[in-house]
């Protein structure tokens, strides 16, 4: 009976079923006679699009795996002090960890910068106090093997981030580089192992350079490593000797730092201006600088007794070669060089290498007379070839072959003070030639403010040759029948510089030659010093009335001679 009564129960249930069924069809029937207007959907946004800091490349998590990475590292230390595993082990473990993260910096996507940024800094986080506490705290590693570590750290970033060109993680390495290999090369005091890995990563800078990489780098890895050769190069140069806490360094050794830095950034200068025909920077031009005076340094000190005259030589050389790459490439395609800074650096190194190759290789009779003959010859091509570099160049080996011979103290003793004994033959070949520059430079006219100025200087070297040697063979030839005194040689001195003061004006302004009237008003202020302080004080009545005459005597004429020659 029970039975019965269920099944009952349930007949009833599905009757009533139906029936709600067949009502739920006709109103759906209903709503698509009458359709109503769609409501859309309101969606809520994640938690994690509105929150980037919430997304799995967000800041929070990739701070979070960062410090997952540093307590990794904080293992790594706890196993080493706990000696349960062999030490060697895991310093290999301990780099491989920091390798890891290094490449995971380089994988993630270039878009995530951050990321990237971050996961380097936890690389370079890990593997500097690590190296920092095997080297000098458990002594570990040899400090050749830290170096090393350190620079094969950079060059794998290099490697790393070179397909895609990820810059935070090149700088992240190489600035943590840079910085643990000059702490660790003045606390360990062993200077060669780390200065070998700071070239390291300047060969590996410059390298990058050629192809136009992360060019902002260069700076930093140049300062550091002109830095540490110089600490280097003080120390075992000191007179006092070197410091007992520091390891020996051969000669050859010390020399060959000195010159590969030099090598490094002169061959990378000179590839990036003559093969990519870029424009030599300021980096450039300081740092092949500094890397040459190093370069000299270590030379000078450490190249025994030949090191002068085997750096004169090789100054000589590379003096012959900037010459060679400034006038037979980049002045002979000004197309492919529009800018003119590469030429004129290139010309200026030229000119400096070459005074001092053979201020170093020649004697000074020698070298006066080989520097008059090159300023000769730079004035001649530079007229001839309209290059007004040259005639510069000119210019200053005339200077320093008048220093070189003495012209220029026999000049300020002849002019001043007690007349000097009779000069050597060299005086008056650096003198004529003085003469015969400003003679081959002037027959142009200035045009622009730099000709000016070096017609100006040519010929004020040329008017003090001239005079002094006036005043020397006028003072001659009245010792020929007197012994002049120091009244006798002031009014000389006097004589002989109002004249040419007076000629000067005349032919400056004849020939529109403004540097000679200019001279010509220098050499009255002359003649005024010379009154105030050596005829006044300490020359004869008579001769300072006859100084003093013929001083009044230019004055008046100097103007008139320059406006007759200027009617004439």
């Amino acid at each position: 009976m029970d039975d019965l009564d269920a099944l009952a129960r349930l007949t009833a249930r599905i009757e009533t079923l139906e029936r709600r069924v067949c009502v739920l069809e006709h109103s759906s029937e209903t709503a698509v006679s009458a359709p109503a207007e769609p409501v859309s959907p309101v969606v809520q946004a994640p938690i994690s699009e509105t929150l980037p800091f919430a997304q799995d490349g967000g800041v929070f998590p990739v701070l979070g795996k960062a410090m997952l990475g540093i307590a990794g590292a904080y293992l790594l230390r706890a196993v080493a002090e706990s000696g349960s595993f062999p030490k060697l082990a895991v310093v290999v473990l301990a780099l491989a960890y920091a390798a890891m993260w290094l490449v995971w910096a380089a994988r993630v996507p270039a878009e995530a910068r951050f990321a990237s940024t971050v996961y380097a800094a936890t690389s370079a986080l890990i593997l500097a106090p690590m190296l920092w506490e095997l080297t000098l705290r458990f002594e570990v590693l040899p400090t050749m093997a830290t170096a090393g570590v350190l620079g094969m750290f950079v060059v794998t970033a290099y490697a790393l981030a070179w397909k895609r060109s990820l810059v935070p993680v090149v700088w992240v390495a190489s600035v943590a580089a840079v910085l643990t290999t000059l702490a660790l090369l003045i606390a360990t005091r062993d200077l060669v192992p780390f200065i070998l890995a700071l070239l390291l990563m300047a060969v590996a800078s410059e390298v990058t350079a050629y192809r136009n990489r992360w060019l902002g780098l260069r700076p930093l890895i140049a300062v550091a490593v002109d830095l540490a050769i110089w600490i280097l190069l003080y120390l075992y140069s000191r007179p006092e000797g070197l410091p007992p806490e520091y390891k020996n360094v051969a000669a050859p050794l010390l020399l060959a730092l000195g010159c590969t830095l030099l090598l490094v950034y002169g061959v990378s200068t000179v590839l990036r201006t003559t093969r990519l025909r870029q424009k030599i920077s300021v980096f450039e031009i300081g740092q092949t600088v500094i890397a040459f005076l190093l370069a000299a340094f270590s030379i000078l000190h450490f190249g025994a007794s030949a090191g002068a005259l085997l750096l004169g030589a090789f100054c000589l050389l590379l003096s012959a070669a900037c010459y060679a790459a400034a006038y037979a490439y980049f002045d002979r395609f000004p197309e492919r060089f529009p800018d003119q800074r590469t030429f004129h650096v290139y010309a200026t190194w030229s000119m400096a290498l070459l005074l001092v190759g053979s201020s170093l290789c020649l004697p000074a009779l020698l070298l006066a007379l080989c520097l008059s003959m090159a300023a000769i010859m730079a004035t001649l091509l530079g007229v001839r070839g309209s290059r007004l570099t040259l005639e510069f160049h000119g210019l200053a080996y005339l200077a320093a072959a008048a220093y070189a011979s003495g012209l220029l103290d026999y000049a300020g003793r002849a002019l001043a003070g007690t007349f000097p004994a009779a000069p050597g033959w060299i005086v008056w070949i650096v003198a004529a030639s003085a003469v015969a520059c400003y003679a081959v430079g002037g027959r142009f006219r200035a045009k622009r403010w730099n000709q000016r100025f070096l017609q100006l200087l040519s010929a004020i070297l040329a008017v003090a040759a001239m005079i002094t040697f006036l005043v020397s063979v006028l003072v001659w030839l009245a010792a020929i029948g007197m012994t002049p005194g120091a009244s006798q040689v002031a009014v000389i001195r006097t004589l002989i510089t109002c004249g040419v003061a007076l000629a000067l004006a005349f032919s400056g302004s004849r020939w529109q030659r403004a540097e000679l009237v200019w001279i010509a008003y220098g050499a009255l202020a002359l003649v005024t010093a010379k009154l105030l302080f050596e005829d006044l004080q300490h020359g004869h009545p008579a001769s300072t009335a006859v100084s003093i005459f013929l001083y009044a005597v230019a004055l008046i004429l100097v103007p008139r001679m320059a406006r007759i020659a200027r009617r004439t």
